[in-house]
This record gives structure tokens, C-alpha cells and sequence, in this order.
């Protein structure tokens, strides 16, 4: 693996949302890790199957990047008066009035879902804890689990999420995305939107032609998305997953018969909202909804990652 990337995916470390190159830094990150200018760790290292509740990381050796454009100035950036990005200057909209989704997006730290009774608690940046790890952080009562579904999460979580596609260099999939600490890059121009994920150049299309989804899809692992705009609303569904995907790194399952819908809202120049609901009645007893916030990344690219290169960690992966 390519000592590459700064350990976005350690633990909840944030990157640095909307920061200026000349080290201006939020998020809520030490202002020490900035992409670019960080001691540099191996992504991999985060994705070992360290016992729940542990806290450790491994700082390897500087890595200087100036070819991949770390610093270059994202354009058309609205400022305030004192010449900083105004992150909550108004959405960017495409020809068609509708808001732009384009962008480099971030998991967004500095917010939380609205406190519901008998929540599960939040804690993004706490080991074990938060969306990454289990997607029904803020959900009243956690996932509506069916009891072999529960049991498979639990067995998986006891495992240290040995068989995790994140740990075995397999795609993601949706909701394990969403949730990663990875950049992700959406492009917007007419008819869909593309998703360019940096772990390992992972892609998604989400068409907005107007197509219906495939009746009888071969099941893959990102599945087949098709998009309309209600209001400045796109809401997404997709059919046609693999069975056996992972929602998050815990293990909680999903099945064949899993359709998705997304609800992407961008508020502001800043930040992104994706609710997510998802109906599989094999693994869970009703349809559930969790909301992904993202912040705008300024100032950056996508690195490359490559999960399999000089990969020699898979065997080692025995769980408890």
C-alpha cells in the first residue's frame, strides 16, 4: 500500500473543511494534520481490526506531494468581507436553476443530528462510535434489525470487522461511502452526476435523464441510481445491490432486496445533506433513515489510494 494519504480514515480525523492553503484549518482536526503538510500513515493501518474502543495512531514519515495540486486555489469561492470563504454564502445553481451539487466534499465534524429520545449517542470523533461505524448513530431505538440480522452484525463486530469489503480492498458500496473519511468529488452536468471516491478510484453515476431503473439488474455493488430534482431536492433511488454488502464497519447487513433513497440537499456554499433511507425487509423489520452531512473541502484534489498495492495485511485478519 502507498504511504500516500493522510490518515483521513483514522478514528474520525477530519481534514479540514473549506481551509485555506496558508494553513487556516476547521473541522476540528489538530491543525498539524492538513493534507499536503501532515506526518503521513499508511490508511491501511486504520483499517486493522483493532479491538472496539481503542486508540492509536501510526505516524510513519513525511511525505511531500507538490505535483498533486494540495494548495491550488478552488475557484469561485464566495468570501466574506474580510476576504474568507463564506461557507454559508448561497448554493451555486446549474443552468437549470437547480442547486449544484459539484464540489470536494468531507465528512462535516462540526455538526450533529438533532437529539431524539433514546438515541444511541454520537461521538464521531471517539473510537468505535458515530456513522462510520454504526449508521444508526442518532436513530431512536438503533437499526430495526431482524434477529439473524442483529446477529450477523454482532458477530461480525465481534470479529473486529475482519471480513469488512474496506479491510478486504472490495468496493464500499453506498452507504459505506457516505460515511468513509475519504474525499469525494461530485461533478454535476446535464442529464447525471458523477461521484469520484478517492479509496481506490471508485466511481458512481447517478443519471438525472429521466431514465427508470433496470427491472432486472445484475447486482453490483454500488447498484443502479436514477435522480429527479423535487424542488431543490434530487432524490435518488437505486435497485440492483449485491447480497451481503456491509452498511458500516460494524458489520450491520444489507441484502439483495435493499433499495435505497437519497435526498441530496446543499443549503449553502459549505455544506451537503444526504438522507438516506433504506427498505430491506430481509434484514431489518421496517425502513430507517439516517442523515450523512458533508462540508466542502477547499483547496485540494483527490490522492491516489490503492488499496491492493504492496498489500500484506488480509492474512494477519483472523478477529477474535
Amino acid at each position: 500500500m502507498r504511504i500516500i494519504e493522510t490518515f483521513r480514515i483514522f478514528r474520525g480525523i477530519s481534514v479540514g473543511s473549506g481551509f485555506e492553503p496558508a494553513g487556516a484549518f476547521s473541522g476540528g482536526a489538530s491543525p498539524g494534520l492538513q493534507r499536503g503538510k501532515t506526518p503521513r500513515g499508511s490508511a491501511a493501518a486504520a483499517r486493522k481490526g483493532w479491538p472496539h474502543g481503542t486508540c492509536a495512531v501510526f505516524l510513519l514519515f513525511s511525505v511531500g506531494l507538490p505535483a498533486q495540486w494540495i494548495g491550488y486555489p478552488t475557484a469561485d469561492v464566495p468570501r466574506t468581507k474580510d476576504g474568507k470563504p463564506d461557507l454559508t454564502a448561497p448554493a451555486p445553481r446549474d443552468a437549470e436553476g437547480h442547486p449544484d451539487l459539484s464540489g470536494m466534499w468531507e465528512q462535516d465534524r462540526r455538526g450533529a443530528p438533532p437529539p431524539v429520545a433514546n438515541a444511541q449517542p454520537r461521538a464521531a470523533l471517539q473510537p468505535g462510535r458515530g456513522q462510520f461505524w454504526d449508521i444508526g448513530t442518532g436513530i431512536e431505538g438503533g437499526l430495526p434489525y431482524q434477529p439473524w440480522a442483529r446477529e450477523l452484525m454482532q458477530k461480525r463486530r465481534a470479529d473486529n470487522s475482519k471480513d469488512n469489503p474496506d479491510v478486504r480492498c472490495l468496493p464500499l458500496g453506498i452507504l459505506q461511502t457516505h460515511t468513509h473519511n475519504f474525499l469525494r468529488k461530485y461533478t454535476q452536468v446535464p442529464g447525471e452526476i458523477v461521484s469520484l471516491f478517492e479509496r481506490d478510484s471508485e466511481y458512481r453515476q447517478i443519471f438525472t435523464d429521466g431514465r427508470p431503473l433496470p427491472a432486472d439488474p445484475q447486482p453490483t455493488y454500488g447498484g443502479y441510481s436514477s435522480g429527479k430534482w423535487d424542488g431543490d431536492t434530487l432524490v435518488v433511488q437505486t435497485n440492483g445491490l449485491k447480497d451481503g454488502l456491509w452498511a458500516d464497519y460494524n458489520g450491520s447487513p444489507l441484502t439483495d432486496a435493499a433499495k435505497i433513497t437519497e435526498r441530496f440537499r446543499r443549503p449553502d456554499f459549505g455544506h451537503m445533506q444526504i438522507e438516506v433511507t433504506v427498505d430491506d425487509p430481509k434484514a431489518y423489520t421496517k425502513p430507517w433513515t439516517a442523515t450523512i452531512r458533508l462540508a466542502i473541502s477547499l483547496n485540494t484534489e483527490l490522492l491516489e489510494y490503492i488499496c491492493v498495492e504492496n498489500e500484506k495485511d488480509a492474512t494477519h485478519m483472523v478477529g477474535k
